[in-house]
């Protein structure tokens, strides 16, 4: 007999970990969640500064990469997505940013009604356990929120450069307003890493009403009549099918969720006919709006001052593994970012227009986290709220190959222009006098780039994502023809499938993207729970297998 449940959860990543969690609370609902990679047992995970290991390990990693395009000067960009129970939330920096409340009014504008600033307060301190004050913020939420704990000289005079260029200091950029300068918030618990797995999957894996499924690779959604009926995976070289009796729900982000809506035959019909897969439901947007942050690293030898480039090579490494281990403090605690700026490029922008990411290292290879053998301190500037839109589709039938990426970076003249600026602005800061006795010399992109086209060259040859995949089945009205999904998150034209995930999202949120992502899986939640008291569709009820995981 094939099992049934009330939900089918496709994916283990940071939304679907959300979802399991609120979803068994009751104990009312029976769940599945099926995730292709496996259980999170690195040694690298707990540990901030391993994401650097993990970021090339295909057992965490998908390591997916773009298609080389001319806007990027024919390079392919890496793309990672994490792999196993936790997903990304595994192999992330760690950088915990709401974003402007603007956004989220922007994306009601765009037809997602209930999604405004006022409505998504209330989700973002509900997951919050927040070390800090502030009436915004929230104290007894699943995720472990605190300020970097590390303290470096460059960091300190990189604060004070910005404070002479008349730019504002904020220790809660999560809070009232963003725009300033001051230490990361990262999602860490006494200089560990924590991630959904703790914050929410742990406590739903003691529910009996909750089975969970690793190394099971979901092959397509089922559709019957216009319903999505369940969905099919392989586990163990066997096909498995399962039903779901209220929904499946789409969790597997925003580049691997419209990879299995195509390969069920839901998409782009020219596309799913040029693969031979049979159109089971026309969705010509699936895949489309994909939109991503595209990054420069800027950097500087420095003098005076030990970086990161010395203290995390050679024979200090063992003595910041011990004080990691008998302290949990020092290098190992770090991520991806130490000091934040969010800024306005033009005095007359509203709000912050661009981000920069402050760390005392510097990169001999950024891609792979190599660090420089001599002294160095790095910026990295991202345009926040990026125009240029790309696709995300699959290639091929086969359900194990990668799907084909093209994200069309800096095709508007927006992007590039708020990118350029962003660099001026950066270098500008450096000159300061706070940062006179440290720097010896700009290294990248260099004091001869100075027009407007060498800087954009640089960004061209150089950039990289970030890692915040959007938009790719986005969220809208009804009357939307672009939008794939509702604002329920119900997918449009098929009923019983819903996506919770980044790919809802219409619109880029200003600065990293997993708090927006856990948010959106927050409220989905509630918006699933609230359908669910209504009458379920007229099928045998939901049963839980006599041997559902505890």
């Amino acid at each position: 007999m094939t099992d049934r449940y009330d939900y089918v959860i496709v994916g283990g990543g940071t939304a679907a970990c959300v979802l399991a969690h609120r979803l068994t609370a009751s104990g009312e609902h029976t769940v599945l969640m099926l995730e292709a990679g496996g259980e999170p047992k690195s040694l690298w995970i707990n540990i901030p500064a391993g994401f650097t290991r993990l970021l090339n390990d295909p057992v965490y990693n998908w390591r997916f990469q773009s298609e080389p395009e001319a806007g990027t000067l024919g390079r392919a960009i890496s793309v990672p997505r994490g792999k196993g129970l936790g997903g990304s939330s595994l192999i992330n920096g760690m950088i915990y940013v709401r974003g402007q409340m603007q956004d989220y009014d922007a994306w009601a504008a765009l037809g997602a009604a209930g999604w405004s600033a006022r409505d998504v307060a209330p989700y973002f301190k509900r997951m919050e356990n927040y070390a800090g004050g502030g009436e915004h913020r929230g104290r007894d939420g699943p995720m472990h929120i605190t300020q970097v704990a590390e303290r470096h000289p460059l960091a300190d005079a990189w604060l004070q450069a910005a404070a002479q260029d008349g730019q504002g200091l904020n220790p809660d950029y999560n809070g009232e307003r963003q725009d300033g300068f001051g230490y990361y918030q990262v999602t860490q618990k006494k200089g560990q890493r924590w991630s959904v797995v703790d914050g929410y999957l742990q406590p739903a894996r003691q529910r009996k009403n909750l089975t969970l499924q690793t190394a099971a690779h979901v092959l397509k959604i089922n559709v019957e009549a216009g319903r999505c009926t369940g969905v099919t995976y392989r586990q163990g070289g066997r096909a498995v099918t399962v039903q779901a009796t209220r929904e499946v729900i789409l969790a597997a982000g925003a580049v691997q969720t419209p990879q299995i809506l195509e390969l069920s035959g839901i998409g782009q019909p020219a596309l799913l006919q040029s693969l031979g897969i049979a159109l089971v439901h026309a969705a010509p947007r699936v895949g489309e709006n994909y939109i991503d942050h595209f990054a420069t690293r800027m950097n500087w030898r420095v003098k005076n001052t030990l970086t990161l480039n010395e203290t995390a090579q050679g024979w200090r490494v063992p003595l910041a593994a011990m004080q990691y281990f008998t302290r949990r403090t020092g290098i190992l605690t770090l991520g991806t970012g130490l000091v934040h700026g969010f800024v306005k490029t033009r005095a007359e922008l509203p709000t912050p227009d661009v981000q920069y990411f402050f760390m005392h290292a510097s990169y001999a290879n950024a891609a792979v986290r190599k660090l420089d053998s001599a002294p160095g301190m790095t910026i990295g500037v991202t345009g926040l709220r990026p125009t240029s839109q790309g696709s995300i589709h699959i290639g091929s039938a086969d359900p194990l190959a990668a799907p084909v990426i093209r994200p069309n970076f800096l095709a508007t003249a927006e992007d590039r222009h708020t990118l350029v600026e962003g660099m001026k602005t950066a270098r500008r800061l450096v000159g300061q006098p706070a940062l006179a006795d440290y720097i010896v010399s700009e290294m990248n992109p260099g004091a001869d780039v100075q027009s407007d086209d060498q800087w954009l060259d640089f960004a061209r040859g150089n950039g990289q994502t970030i890692y915040h995949p959007i938009g790719t089945c986005r969220m809208g009205a009804d009357s939307d023809d672009n939008a794939v999904v509702d604002s329920r998150l119900r997918f449009k034209g098929l009923a019983g499938l819903r996506i919770v995930d980044a790919s809802v999202i219409p619109a880029m949120v200003s600065g990293n993207t997993q708090a927006a992502v856990m948010m959106v899986a927050e409220r989905g939640a509630d918006l699933i729970l609230a359908d669910a008291k209504r009458p379920a569709p007229d099928r045998a009820p939901a049963r839980a297998p006599a041997d559902i995981a505890a």
